[in-house]
């Protein structure tokens, strides 16, 4: 990337210090470096941010973990030991030189380090503290440990995903994500309201939890059962809220997803599609409760009509008709899907191990090429960072005899 790109990114100048594990808080850091940000990743000299290690998939024996390299793009790793008195004397320098200070440690980690959201403020006023944790303090469960599985199952999102009475984990990480983006969110709102109307005092503090932002994704789930009474049943590969809604195998053994969202477009499948014209007058099937109500005789009727017809015709035919359709793909087939190359979704990144190839961060900004950074090596900037803020070489040898920081990085 150019410098004259870096420095059209909208984030340019901003400096963000996180000391983050896993997921949640590393993608939060991973939007804000997308937007230009710089990150300065703080981990323990000892291993660093454990998912490193879930598994070497990528490049092979010695690589780095899938999770890792997804969520760390772009940022400079910096090892402190953090529990003497020289490593935190590093971090607080750091500290007075950025905007943000990320976390998602243990809960009460950050309080006994000196590093809650009062102390920034009484110590570094101009920093953003932002706290991700379970399940946010004050309540009876506060205390837990929390992990993404573990919150989509206290939130409910298990009950809501699989089939009836086999409850499951949804695929993606939806917690830790979703918490990520939301943090990111309220770093960039912040920092705009310090640009365009400035207050006095220190800079707000930001606490996100898992489960509260996976009760907000739970959005729908939870109002309609609130106001219905009624704990929706999962169903596969389809939606409790509208029907037909999904999946059926095809004559050549792939498998469609068909989907309708209003009245007009359940006529046009049933008249148009599926030529059943007798379900499209039956008055059963007129308004979506009633779909609902009823939908195994829709799901049997659809499915028998694509288990006699190939993909590409029901897709065709569909398109034709104005109905929602989709092909269901494994990761593996998505990773060679047209889609991507056709829009030029893919993009190189250095690892510490070899070039890979990363998906393009989803919005696509005119003017703007969002910057994609290297995977960092475990401790790979701690020399140049820390030279910045000014310590001299004598200083870093001395900070390392003192375990204060980690080695000097091999590659």
């Amino acid at each position: 990337m150019s410098s004259s790109q870096i420095g059209s990114a909208p984030l340019a100048g901003v400096t963000v210090v996180a000391m983050e594990q896993a997921v949640a808080a590393p993608m939060c850091t991973r939007v804000l470096a997308d937007f230009g940000a710089r990150i300065i990743k703080v981990e323990n000299p000892k291993g660093g941010d454990f998912a490193r290690d879930y598994d070497d998939v990528v490049n092979g024996p010695g690589g780095l973990a899938a999770h890792f390299v997804w969520c760390n793009r772009g940022k400079e790793s910096v090892t402190l030991n953090t529990k003497s008195a020289a490593g935190m004397d590093v971090l607080h320098r750091l500290l007075d030189r950025a905007d943000a200070f990320v976390s998602n440690l243990a809960p009460g980690a950050t309080a006994r380090l000196g590093l809650a959201p009062a102390d920034l403020a009484a110590r570094h006023p101009q920093v953003i503290p932002v706290e991700i944790d379970g399940y946010g303090p004050g309540g009876p469960i506060s205390h837990k440990r929390a992990y993404d599985l573990l919150v989509q199952a206290e939130s409910g999102s298990c009950a809501i995903t699989g089939y009836p009475g086999m409850p499951a984990k949804p695929g993606p990480a939806m917690a830790d994500f979703s918490t990520g983006l939301y943090a990111a969110i309220s770093i960039m709102a912040l920092l705009y309201g310090r640009a365009t109307h400035p207050q006095p005092g220190p800079a707000p503090a930001v606490e996100l939890s898992l489960f509260d932002v996976m009760t907000d994704v739970m959005g729908y789930a939870l109002t309609y059962t609130q106001h219905s009474g009624i704990d929706q049943e999962p169903l596969g590969v389809g939606s409790p809220a509208v029907a037909p809604y999904s999946a059926f195998p095809t004559r050549d053994g792939q498998t469609v997803v068909l989907g309708t969202t209003n009245d007009r477009e359940w006529q046009r499948v049933a008249r148009e599609i599926i030529d059943r014209p007798d379900l499209a007058d039956d008055a059963r099937f007129a308004t979506n409760s009633g779909r609902c109500a009823h939908r195994e005789i829709l799901e049997e009727a659809i499915g028998d009509w694509c288990a006699r017809h190939d993909l590409a015709d029901i897709q065709r035919k569909a398109d034709d008709a104005g109905i929602g359709n989709s092909r269901y793909n494994k990761p593996s087939e998505v990773v060679v899907h047209p889609q991507l190359t056709a829009r030029d979704r893919w993009r190189t990144v250095s690892t510490p191990s070899g070039d890979i190839r990363a998906l393009r961060p989803p919005p696509v900004i005119s003017g703007f090429e969002q910057p994609m950074g290297a995977i960092p090596g475990l401790g790979e900037h701690t020399d140049t960072v820390l030279s910045e803020i000014g310590f001299t070489a004598a200083e870093l040898a001395q900070l390392r005899a003192e375990g204060a920081i980690g080695q000097a990085y091999r590659g």
